[in-house]
């Protein structure tokens, strides 16, 4: 296989990497449900919010090298050259974080939940538990349960402010030291946080390192959402802090979440701890079989050529959350609501309103499609979780079909 007639620096010229923010503006639901994806099919003529994918199209290396792949007929297993080029784009993209991390210790895997999957089994143990704060990212809670593992559910502590869009989402660091005193070995750490939307801090990583330390913890780290962090807020990963938490963590990550792309399957797992990887090539070296090829070079042409169509995404979601902060400060005011630091998503706790049940509310009388909160834990009930990575006229449309829901029902 010649991967090396594919030349993805060439790709990064101007005219292939201007996100066109005025052609997103203009999409209309009708398009997006034309592109079939489940998010705009499954609950028809209602503005999909609630799966965790941008309406913003492929960057155009992408695009590109997806079809230079089907012309050339680059679609059978993925072969070891794929895998050595993901590890090293993926190595290089990291950088951005300040980590100078090793290709050698990466290796491809169909999606993050498929190195959870391996985790669980492998690390954590049927009979074993594992720390889960919430809300959270819905199969954290519903997987463990298929290895015979047991969640234990730590919600996070929400720091109001008198101000809507401000306050914090911290870590009930006593009850997580107590779960490890009791005996839990297994922490998952997702960050930037779905559904929250926090981005950690050094000093807050450091913490839970020192609690795993000294109980033996192990922590799965999903850094899926790593690019989209905002304001002053820097991602960092969790691997990369010092020489502890390397051994501690077993981190994944994916171009998936920000280029579009998890229909190609391809992850990665960042294996800085040398007994994870021993058990790697051992144990789960059967799942980079099942990493798809075309997965292997969309995920390579984003890392290499697509950096600068990302912070267009950027700027374009920015506008996004700057619309929804005002939403929320407004319309929206006695709903409660913490200005996300990174993702693209928005946590909204409708039980003021005395809402037991938003999602089905809306759904119903909004045709706007969120996720339950529940789902996300059960401190998740009277929330939603929204999606708010859509075009922006389609976003303020939203608003405005679920104000005006509430308004009809002398609600708000």
């Amino acid at each position: 296989m010649r991967t090396e007639t594919i030349d993805h620096s060439q790709l990064t010229q101007q005219s292939l990497t201007d996100f066109d923010s005025a052609k997103i503006d203009a999409t209309t639901m009708e398009e997006l449900q034309n592109v079939g994806s489940d998010k705009w099919t499954r609950y028809a003529g209602c503005i999909g919010a609630f799966i965790a994918e941008m309406d913003y199209g492929l960057a155009p290396c992408v695009t590109n090298a997806i079809k230079e792949a089907s012309d050339h007929n680059r679609l059978g297993y993925i072969p070891d050259p794929w895998k050595k080029r993901v590890a090293s784009s993926c190595a290089a993209w990291q950088q951005r974080y300040g980590w100078d991390v090793n290709p050698a210790c990466i290796r491809p895997v169909p999606d993050v939940l498929e190195a959870f999957e391996i985790f669980l089994r492998e690390i954590v143990g049927s009979g074993n538990s594992v720390v889960v704060p919430t809300p959270a990212y819905m199969p954290f809670l519903s997987v463990p349960q298929l290895y015979g593992v047991k969640l234990l559910e730590i919600p996070m502590i929400r720091e109001a402010t008198e101000t809507v869009t401000e306050g914090a989402w911290s870590f009930d660091f006593d009850a997580i030291e107590q779960a490890f005193a009791d005996g839990c070995h297994a922490f998952v750490l997702c960050n930037p946080h779905n559904p929250i939307g926090k981005v950690l801090t050094r000093d807050e990583m450091l913490k839970l390192s020192d609690l795993a330390a000294k109980y033996d913890v192990r922590i799965f780290s999903d850094e899926i959402h790593a690019p989209f962090a905002y304001g002053q807020n820097r991602h960092v990963p969790f691997a990369s802090i010092n020489g502890q938490t390397a051994m501690q963590a077993f981190t994944s990550t994916s171009a998936s979440k920000s280029f579009n792309i998890p229909g190609t399957k391809c992850a990665q797992v960042i294996l800085t701890n040398p007994n994870d990887y021993e058990m790697w090539m051992q144990r789960a070296q059967w799942s980079e079989h099942q990493t798809a090829t075309i997965g292997a070079i969309a995920t390579t042409a984003a890392y290499e050529g697509g950096a600068a169509w990302f912070e267009g995404v950027l700027h374009y979601i920015q506008r996004n959350i700057a619309l929804v902060n005002t939403e929320m400060s407004t319309r929206f005011s006695h709903v409660g609501y913490i200005k996300p630091e990174g993702t693209y998503i928005a946590w909204l706790d409708f039980s003021p309103l005395h809402l037991d049940d938003p999602a089905s509310y809306f759904l119903k009388k909004a045709n706007v499609a969120l996720t339950d909160g529940r789902e996300c834990g059960t401190v998740g009930a009277g929330c939603v979780r929204m999606n708010f990575a859509m075009p922006y006229p389609l976003l303020e449309e939203c608003f405005n079909r679920m104000f005006n829901a509430l308004h009809a029902d002398g609600i708000i």
